[in-house]
């Protein structure tokens, strides 16, 4: 047939450029009459160049030379060679150069992410022919990594991270640097460019939130049901285990679904597939479920019947904070069926200046108004309500006398006095709405058992004696088998910068409670300790105490602002899981920036920038929704969001200028 060469000329790389083929010894080119991605597609294949990502007209690679072979080829995609396609014949039409075809070939016939402990963590590899090659971590950035999540149905893009260096030589690197928009639907679709350097110090490490889809089952409507979550390309159902009233909610808020109303335990467990045996750790602020906190720690099992479920206020719903009551004859539309007497009045419950959701003062939402409840009679009974009613287990502890701190404005309720069993705390017998003697010294509190925490002991908040709070008591955390990774994992966990490391001189005493959890093993995809891998929790998990975990801190995370004339005006940027990134101009104000320019020892705030004033940045966008009163010491201080669930981009960076 003549014909025995193919080649692709004037791209990024082997796999993209202008259409040439070499025929009677002599290279030329396509012409571009009716060039469609089937013909593209064909050319790819016998390049084994992938999939055809764009079949394109006009010398889009510049102009070829020589003659031009071939004019409307037209292929059904399945043909092995460009010139088995139909053709009107070889040189059959003399078409100027500025016709030539060109082809963007994926490069690749698939992605994959290995070695962490999930198929959506680990280092990124793209399949060149038969052979997986290594994606350099100066390669991709946090788009790119958006789209390869979205691709392998995981759910967002978490982190990109520095992986290992090559310990084999030999291994195939991939050439070419990954400049994705955001928007495409597969990596081959994104636009690349032939990377010169060929050294490759390290590997791109990718953590994608786990979860590409998420629903309910079994319920009556799409706003309740058993929790579905799709891992993998499979649906599944998510454990139960530390499934509580805030995750619930939200994951409602993500649904469009309003406001969790309860967990059934016994509706909607029946259910066919694998169980997720992740857990999701929230505070109660969060608008969607991936930005909780996943955990791993402690190695939960579920049955199939141990099903996480909820039951949601509906699509209309989000302003009716419902409680369900004995006084109360409004049913929502479209929860009456599973409900029963779940009324839309304005009742609403909180725990307020504790550490986490699961403990604080006792406060309450009545007549627009919040208030607290006073401590006289308040005991275990009533404080076993309150936790019931808010997800949080059982109760530790009832505190009297503000022990979270004096609380304002109303005082709403006084000597109640509930047997337990009740579903809400109003429905106790206690002195009618408003009615007491009390002062806000005596502000009642509450300390229930799903509250998880850690924290460090006999040092600082940053060194000292590494303890968790499970089931209701603090103990130890063992150090078998404990690495300076894991060590590392707990200083980002607690907000103690990116280094760490085991003393080993045991200076911070000896604990006296439980000892938890051991053979912690955390990875660099791990920026908390609830993810890591452990023991299943038991409270002897040591020999003896010590084998207990001491802990020391350093590399607290860092502040700057950039493209200003100084170090006291630019853009907001922070340092956090290893790399600076900024933070998104939603509700930025002065209060904000007046936090900002304190902790920089740059005086008060002038003016609170939006919409990059100083220019865009790069790389993540750490925080969004910083709501500061403007009274913290340091912006980690401050209510905010991460972006896992929203979209924000470098041009809505936030900056400051400070006096």
């Amino acid at each position: 047939e003549g014909a025995d060469e193919l080649r692709l000329s004037n791209g990024t790389g082997p796999c993209s450029g202008r259409v040439e083929v070499k025929h009677e010894e002599k290279w030329g080119t396509v012409c571009d009459g009716d060039w469609t991605i089937e013909d593209a597609e064909v050319v790819c294949k016998q390049l084994r160049c992938g999939s055809a990502v764009q079949a394109l007209n006009r010398a889009p690679f510049g102009e070829g030379s020589g003659p031009t072979w071939l004019y409307r080829v037209d292929c059904r995609g399945d043909e092995s060679t460009l010139w088995n396609c139909s053709h009107p014949g070889w040189g059959s039409f003399n078409c100027p150069h500025y016709f030539d075809t060109g082809v963007i070939c994926s490069g690749f016939s698939g992605l994959r992410l290995t070695g962490g402990h999930t198929a959506c963590s680990g280092h990124l590899k793209v399949k060149q022919e038969k052979t997986w090659a290594t994606v350099c971590f100066s390669h991709i950035d946090f788009k790119t990594a958006s789209v390869i999540c979205n691709e392998l149905e995981c759910g967002q893009a978490v982190d990109i991270l520095r992986g290992t260096h090559f310990g084999d030589r030999h291994e195939l690197t991939w050439q070419e640097e990954f400049h994705c928009v955001g928007n495409e639907t597969h990596l081959a679709h994104c636009p690349r460019m032939l990377h010169r350097n060929k050294t490759c110090s390290h590997d791109a490490t990718v953590i994608c939130s786990g979860y590409g889809g998420y629903r309910l089952a079994n319920g009556s409507t799409t706003c309740s049901g058993r929790v579905e979550l799709l891992h993998g390309g499979t649906w599944g159902t998510l454990c139960d285990y530390l499934w509580d009233l805030p995750a619930a909610t939200a994951l409602c808020q993500q649904l469009d679904c309003g406001v969790a109303l309860l967990i059934p335990r016994d509706r909607f467990v029946d259910g066919n597939g694998p169980v997720w045996r992740d857990a999701f750790h929230c505070e109660g602020t969060e608008s969607c479920l991936w930005d909780c906190a996943q955990v791993t720690l402690g190695n939960p099992t579920c049955s199939a019947r141990e099903a996480a479920t909820v039951i949601c206020s509906g699509k209309s719903g989000t302003q009716l904070m419902l409680c369900k009551t004995f006084h109360s004859q409004t049913v929502p539309t479209g929860v009456a069926e599973d409900v029963g007497v779940i009324c839309s009045g304005d009742r609403q419950i909180r725990l307020v200046n504790g550490t986490k959701r699961c403990a604080g003062r006792v406060e309450l939402y009545h007549d627009g108004i919040w208030g607290t409840i006073c401590d006289d009679n308040w005991d275990l009974s009533d404080a076993n309500v309150v936790c019931k009613q808010l997800g949080c287990g059982h109760a530790i502890k009832a505190f009297a006398s503000a022990h979270y701190g004096k609380g304002s404005g109303q005082i709403w309720l006084d000597d109640v006095n509930c047997t337990g069993a009740e579903s809400d705390l109003w429905a106790c017998p206690s002195r009618a709405w408003g009615q007491h003697n009390c002062q806000h010294k005596e502000d009642a509190g509450v300390l229930c058992s799903e509250f998880l925490a850690l924290r460090l002991m006999n040092g600082n908040d940053c060194a000292g004696r590494l303890e968790v709070f499970y089931n209701g008591t603090w103990g130890s955390i063992c150090s078998n088998r404990m690495s300076q990774l894991t060590a590392i994992t707990v200083c980002k966990h607690l907000n103690c910068g990116d280094g760490g490391e085991i003393a080993t001189d045991f200076k911070y005493g000896r604990g006296s409670g439980p000892m938890w959890l051991d053979h912690i093993e955390c990875t660099e995809q791990h920026s908390s300790l609830w993810q890591c891998q452990s023991d299943p929790w038991d409270p002897q998990s040591c020999d003896n105490r010590a084998e207990e975990t001491h802990i020391s801190c350093t590399d607290r995370e860092k502040l700057r602002v950039i493209g200003g004339k100084d170090g006291c005006s630019g853009r907001v940027e922070i340092w956090h899981q290893g790399s600076w990134g900024t933070v998104c101009d939603d509700s930025w104000d002065v209060a904000d920036a007046n936090v900002v320019c304190r902790q920089l020892g740059c005086g008060s705030a002038v003016s609170a920038l939006s919409e990059a004033a100083f220019g865009e940045g790069t790389g993540p966008i750490w925080l969004e929704e910083v709501h500061c009163k403007g009274t913290e010491l340091s912006l980690w201080d401050c209510p905010a969001n991460t972006l896992f669930c929203k979209n924000c981009d470098h041009k809505e960076d936030a900056a400051v200028n400070c006096s």
